[in-house]
């Protein structure tokens, strides 16, 4: 990505986080963290990765509500970064901080086997 591009994802990444913290008031929606945006160098479009602490039921919990709430999230990040043409936004779940725990538990049983 270019410097520019990672300024807007930067500036994407704190509009959508406050829009899940301040504007989205779901029952259903667990814990939820914008753990990084990719953009494109054009800044056309957008992929918003986040991580949900709970357990699967909520985890797909919130992603329903993601998802049936796509349109109006994008017109509230659009309306605050104002740029001069609408990014194109989706929402993926990201499987990274999961990955580290499974492997952290892995070298905590090679080392723990080693003894």
């Amino acid at each position: 990505m270019s410097q520019r591009s990672d300024q807007v994802a930067e500036e994407l990444r704190k509009i959508i986080s406050l829009i899940f913290l301040e504007d989205l008031h779901d029952p259903r929606m667990g814990f939820i963290t914008v753990t990084r945006i990719e953009l494109t160098d054009d800044l056309r479009f957008a992929k918003v990765f986040y991580s949900v602490l709970g357990d699967d039921d909520q985890k797909a919990a919130t992603e329903e509500v993601l998802n049936e709430n796509m349109a109006w999230i994008r017109h509230l990040a659009v309306e605050r970064i104002n740029m001069k043409y609408a990014i194109d936004i989706r929402f993926e779940a990201d499987q990274s901080i999961e990955h580290s725990f499974k492997i952290d538990d892995i070298l905590k049983k090679i080392k723990g086997d080693k003894k």
